[in-house]
């Protein structure tokens, strides 16, 4: 995905085991959309805790926050739980959606991307960074607040 472009109406399994769109999210305002590698991995705990700790700033300029990985529900779901996850956390084993955003890799987990999106599904800013995890959460943030008329 680039600036400007618009995601689909994709569908995938939050760790609850419930249907989730993004379409729905996107009803309530701006979505920040992380994809991270592999649940319960250190650096995907340091960047998901991260977003964890500014949710109140993101709730601030309106955004919602999701996280998506290749991860089961039921990984997912321990995941959400051993770290008080306060977001949704989709499960896209077949990686239905990192293919539709363009971090599906070939061989091995997805890319650590983040998509910050505007409420009618429009790419606002794109972070990728495998390492440095608090980056993603940080940029975000700074571009959903650049956004803000």
């Amino acid at each position: 995905m680039d600036i400007g472009d618009k995601v689909a109406d994709l569908t995938g399994t939050d760790e609850t085991g419930a249907p989730l769109r993004l379409a729905e999210l996107l009803e309530k305002g701006p979505l920040v959309v992380f994809f991270y590698p592999a649940a319960m991995t250190r650096g995907c705990t340091k960047e998901s805790c991260h977003f964890r700790d500014l949710a109140g700033e993101f709730d601030a300029v309106g955004a919602s926050i999701v996280g998506v990985s290749a991860d089961q529900v039921e990984k997912q779901a321990r995941f959400s739980e051993k770290h008080s996850l306060n977001f949704p956390l989709i499960s896209d084993p077949d990686r239905t959606i990192a293919e539709a955003f363009g971090v599906r890799r070939r061989h091995g987990p997805n890319k650590r991307s983040t998509f910050v999106l505007a409420a009618d599904g429009t790419l606002l800013s794109r972070i990728d960074s495998e390492l440095a995890m608090d980056r993603h959460a940080d940029a975000a943030l700074a571009a959903l607040r650049a956004a803000r008329p």
